[in-house]
């Protein structure tokens, strides 16, 4: 029954889609839909033709690819970031093929970690520690091909354009080696995640490159040294660090920066909220290698041993305990 009435759906977009572009659903059997795909979850995915919503099971379902690269027809830009209007909720197996070239490897004298950019001029996002004290950065790209393959390419022109300790983020800028666009990630547009959600890492831990894993959010408000963090159970290992974390409908919610040793499944991420902050004020963050005084730099203000309690005085001038 379900063949039948999806035979019949497929020729009504076939001769829609002569006329309209649209998302394209490809089904087993090199047969496609298209119309404008609403949702899906982990058992089926629905689309709209206009005259009808299909309803598609996944087991039917090769791939699935929204009108324009990473829906960039839908997307607006705020800064150096973009962000997406309504973006089609799919699977995660789909979502990763899909945002998988905006994941790269941040590679420096002293090790590596993960980044994404968000940009199609080359802006990237990666932790603050990945690149800390490190002038001589390299980028691993995976560049899509005319063929549908990625390409793997290392990219030394790397520039580290802010920093900013405090919230463990650094915004590094790379340039395309064959003068053309990056393709790029959209951060959340609103703050929408929910415990229990179900979420999906990508990065290159202990160097294993462009690996996948998947979870759902632990909790969103996990308080570190007075900064909220995300916290989920999908995998995070080190060379994780600085690489993105999604969900279904393939925005970036966090940035990954750190998980519990000896403990499993206790990971946790940079909400984006903070991400679009900094990107927005990297002005006040501003890298400058020989300025040792930059603006994301300052001297500590004076610890006291317990709380609650004032420092004493010696010949004027504050001590601590």
């Amino acid at each position: 029954m379900l063949r039948t009435q999806l035979s019949s759906s497929i020729l009504a977009c076939v001769c829609l889609g002569a006329i309209a572009r649209g998302d394209v659903v490809k089904l087993d059997g090199n047969a496609e839909i298209i119309g404008t795909v609403i949702k899906q979850n982990e058992h089926s995915l629905w689309i709209d033709l206009g005259t009808q919503i299909v309803e598609i099971p996944n087991a039917q379902i090769v791939d699935v690819t929204i009108e324009g690269t990473l829906e960039q027809a839908r997307s607006t830009q705020d800064s150096l970031f973009h962000t997406v209007d309504n973006p089609s909720e799919l699977s995660i197996r789909q979502q990763a093929a899909r945002v998988k070239p905006s994941v790269v490897l941040v590679r420096t004298s002293s090790g590596l970690g993960s980044g994404v950019i968000v940009n199609d001029d080359g802006y990237l996002i990666t932790n603050a520690h990945v690149i800390q004290g490190e002038r001589d950065l390299q980028v691993v790209t995976w560049l899509p091909q005319t063929d549908g393959t990625l390409k793997r390419t290392t990219i030394k022109d790397v520039e580290i354009i802010a920093v900013n300790n405090h919230l463990d983020l650094g915004l590094l800028r790379v340039t395309h080696p064959d003068g053309g666009t990056f393709s790029w990630s959209p951060l959340e547009r609103f703050e929408t995640i929910e415990v229990g959600q179900p979420v999906f890492a990508i990065g290159n831990p202990l160097g294993m490159e462009q690996t996948t894993s998947q979870g759902v959010i632990s909790t969103t408000q996990r308080n570190f040294e007075g900064l909220s963090y995300v916290q989920t159970d999908a995998a995070i290992n080190p060379g994780n660090s600085g690489g993105p974390l999604f969900n279904t409908r393939g925005e970036v919610i966090g940035i990954t920066n750190m998980g519990i040793l000896g403990g499993e499944a206790l990971g946790f991420a940079i909400p984006t909220r903070y991400v679009k902050d900094f990107i927005r004020n990297r002005e006040a963050f501003v890298y400058d290698p020989s300025n040792p005084n930059a603006g994301h730099i300052y001297n500590e203000p004076p610890h006291r041993r317990r709380a609650g309690l004032a420092p004493q005085l010696s010949d004027g001038n504050a001590t601590l305990e």
